[in-house]
């Protein structure tokens, strides 16, 4: 059972940057696509950005699209969402999860201030 730790998270201004590392533990993380999703107060969990096992190819929902990056190192079983031009709306607990399968993570949290 892969384990997966968010890291990152913080009190940021508007415009700022953070970048979110997700470490998974044991062998088999590079044969998974992964993604990073979030939940605000109050509102459904969503989803944000998706790689493939290899990393060529991602996805991304229409709210971070140009704003947010996600890449992975399988070598280090790291993914990782560079987060640019951030907005008070992106306040949020940040998970990364397996696409298909798989548990939560504990999920880092992020706030972006006005």
């Amino acid at each position: 059972q892969v384990q997966l730790v968010e890291s990152g998270g913080g009190l940021v201004q508007a415009g700022d940057s953070l970048r979110l590392s997700c470490a998974a533990s044991g062998r088999t993380f590079s044969s998974y696509a992964m993604g990073w999703f979030r939940q605000a107060p109050g509102k459904e969990r969503e989803f944000l950005a998706a790689i493939i096992r290899g990393g060529g190819s991602t996805r991304y929902a229409d709210s971070v699209k140009g704003r947010f990056t996600i890449s992975r190192d399988n070598a280090k079983r790291t993914v990782y969402l560079q987060m640019n031009s951030l907005k008070p709306e992106d306040t949020a607990v940040y998970y990364c999860k397996r696409i298909v399968g798989g548990a939560w993570g504990q999920g880092t949290q992020v706030t972006v201030s006005s």
